[in-house]
């Protein structure tokens, strides 16, 4: 079964490493332990023997069982009860006149050799009594010449005695460790998750239709800290996200019940009686220019949602923008003639660059229509083509009314219009500069705007251009 809770899984992981480090702990200590007592105990064999060994150079007559005893209590502390003291010629058979083990302390042939040549051998045997048994070896010099063999041994019962001890100690603390830190691990993740589990319960009440709410900020500087504000950025994110949306419905709904109420009204009217063929045309002439209207709203709102998913479909090549630029322009100077103002063309450079034909073709038209729609009678739009380093600028400039710095913050929203042209008789859904923008993002390319109110605007689209040797 798995956890689910955080809390838990941190408690076992910090019990798990915590165990994990005593026990190496305790394994390193037991090996210190271990090594300490058998640096002590050769070093106390070693005392003993090198003293009885300068006593028998010393001395012709032989040790007596008090002096061997003296021996060990200088270095030990006490006289050990299972110790032993063997003195051998230099063919290793014991002396007899010197006293010897209860047991007789074993020669091995690699340790008789050793002392011939005049070096200190020490063994562990285990085969002597119920506990293993240290033994030295030493060999008496004299004149470079090898007279005697003193061995001394001691029973390691309470080296292994003070061991086994230890590891009971040990034993015995461990689960009392484990629980102290499994019980100081719960308290510390509860702790520490506790603002989590703050987090959790205010963004239980944070809802789609209301996204004011922000979780609390510790205020700490530390990782929870952090996750606050993140989650309370992204929240805002939503609630601006969100709010766009519902302001874009309410707008696309406003903008498809105007021709539909308008549709609706006339077609009313027109079957309350009997009408003449004229007055019958005329109300179908009328009602297919509002189905027209909804139709342009409706591909306009299809192709700003499919850039927002990323779903903006084109066919992009190598073309020359400067043929496009002069499509939109022999069909945009029938839009000017009618609206009473002059199009015309300004510098005009071979520049190209890899997109859609039609969609720059509806790009740049779009920009053409809404300066002839906003520039008064008698005005002038002029289209530009250019390079400008990396990038082919496409200049739409005209005489119209202009935008202010607020408007011009605002004008490639979708149904954004701005006080002039929502009061003017041009009338538009609002969405010619989004989609235009949508299509210049979807190139790579982006536009910018210059304008000032009464004094005209300068649009000016940036596509990447395509250098001469590619």
């Amino acid at each position: 079964m798995r956890l689910r809770s955080i809390g838990t899984r941190l408690t076992l992981w910090y019990t798990a490493v915590l165990t994990l480090t005593f026990l190496l702990l305790e394994s390193a200590t037991y090996g210190l332990l271990s090594y300490s007592l058998s640096q002590e105990v050769d070093k106390a064999l070693d005392g003993v023997t090198r003293a009885l060994a300068s006593q028998a150079r010393s001395r012709s007559t032989p040790f007596f069982r008090s002096d061997i005893d003296e021996a060990f209590r200088r270095f030990f502390g006490f006289s050990p009860m299972d110790r032993y003291f063997d003195m051998r010629d230099p063919r290793g058979r014991l002396v007899p006149e010197q006293p010897t083990s209860p047991r007789k302390l074993p020669l091995s042939r690699e340790t008789a050799e050793r002392a011939s040549q005049g070096l200190t051998t020490f063994e562990t045997l285990t085969d002597i009594g119920e506990y293993p048994v240290r033994i030295v070896t030493m060999p008496i010099v004299e004149s470079g010449r090898v007279i005697n063999l003193v061995q001394v041994g001691l029973s390691l019962e309470s080296v292994l005695h003070a061991k086994r001890q230890f590891l009971i100690s040990l034993a015995a603390i461990l689960p009392i460790a484990v629980l102290l830190a499994g019980g100081g691990g719960m308290l510390l993740a509860r702790r520490a998750l506790r603002p989590v589990d703050h987090m959790a319960t205010t963004a239980r009440r944070i809802s789609g239709e209301d996204l004011s709410g922000r979780l609390e900020e510790p205020g700490g500087g530390d990782e929870l800290d952090r996750l606050a504000k993140t989650l309370n950025q992204m929240l805002e994110r939503l609630d601006i996200a969100l709010q766009q949306i519902r302001q874009f419905s309410a707008d696309a709904s406003h903008e498809l019940q105007t021709p539909l109420t308008i549709l609706k009204g006339e077609l009313e009217v027109a079957l309350r009686a009997e009408r003449s063929p004229t007055e019958y045309r005329r109300v179908l002439t009328s009602a297919l220019e509002e189905i027209d209207r909804i139709s342009d709203l409706v591909e306009g709102l299809l192709l700003l949602s499919r850039s927002d998913v990323g779903m903006f479909r084109m066919a992009p090549r190598r073309i020359e923008l400067a043929q496009v630029v002069m499509e939109v322009y022999e069909r945009a100077a029938i839009l000017a003639q009618k609206q009473g103002v002059v199009l015309d063309l300004g510098t005009m450079e071979a520049v190209p660059v890899d997109g859609d034909p039609e969609w720059l073709h509806r790009l740049i038209l779009n920009l053409v229509d809404n300066a002839i729609k906003y520039t008064p009678e008698n005005g002038k739009v002029t289209l530009s083509l250019y390079q400008d380093d990396a990038w082919a600028a496409i200049d739409i400039s005209d005489t119209g009314i202009g935008l202010t710095v607020e408007e011009q913050e605002q004008i490639f929203k979708p149904f954004y219009r701005t006080e002039q042209a929502s009061s003017g008789i041009e009338k538009g859904a609002g969405l010619g500069l989004s989609i235009a923008s949508s299509i210049a993002q979807a190139h790579g390319g982006r536009i910018e705007v210059d304008s000032r109110p009464g004094s005209g605007s300068v649009f000016c689209v940036r596509l990447p251009r395509v250098s001469q040797q590619n």
